[in-house]
């Protein structure tokens, strides 16, 4: 048993090293990896991620809780675990769900553009992809430099388990990005330009004027 756990251990080390240093190489190695095989890793990966953000998120939370006073201080000791542990959940299940349904967005400009390897490589890419992210996402500023990290790793991905040209590849993450922020912009725009008409037409007494 001990063993076992050792050589998993010693394999998600050897990919996370991989898909952080040598991304080309180390997916073209995972395109017999099934879905479950990605899913293993990337839950251990958000585990990770989602204990390291709770402690972060619990230490920051009480050291705001003693600068306030005493007793927010005391309230900050009881309350801080219990928030720590509602974040580690909520980050475990918004992590697994989002993942998903990306994935599954993303497969839609992946095969406008040529790539007709299957959803499942898509997801696979991105659940890979995301290695930088979870890995160090939880450091102030540096989880800047790893979001940029792992979108380069999750164009690579798709790129190699496609057998995609790069300009693919990085076409549909742009239009994956793009169309719904020109849907967000589209409704803004409509909401703004109706809104007036709306308030002329409930009257003068709507929100207190």
């Amino acid at each position: 048993m001990v063993t076992l756990v050792t050589q998993m251990v010693l394999s998600i080390g050897e990919r996370i090293k991989g898909f952080l240093f040598s991304p080309s190489e180390t997916f073209d190695n995972s395109k017999e990896d099934t879905i479950g095989d990605a899913f293993k890793y990337f839950v251990v990966l958000l585990a990770i991620y989602a204990v390291l953000f709770g402690i972060m998120v619990l230490v920051a939370f009480s050291a705001m809780s003693w600068i306030v006073g005493p007793w927010a201080a005391m309230m900050g000791l009881a309350a801080g675990p219990i928030l720590a542990v509602a974040m580690l959940v909520l980050t475990l299940i918004s992590g697994i769900i989002a993942v998903f349904i990306g994935g599954l967005w993303m497969h839609i400009w992946v095969y406008i553009v040529g790539g007709r390897k299957g959803v499942k490589q898509t997801i696979k890419a991105l659940m890979y992809g995301a290695t930088p992210s979870y890995l160090l996402g939880w450091i102030p500023i540096v989880g800047i430099i790893a979001a940029i990290w792992a979108l380069i790793v999750e164009i690579i991905g798709i790129r190699q388990l496609h057998e995609l040209s790069t300009g693919k590849a990085v076409l549909a993450f742009i239009l994956a990005i793009i169309i719904p922020g020109i849907i967000v912009a589209i409704v803004i725009f409509v909401a703004l330009i109706t809104m007036p008409e709306l308030i002329s037409e409930l009257g003068p007494g709507f929100g207190g004027f």
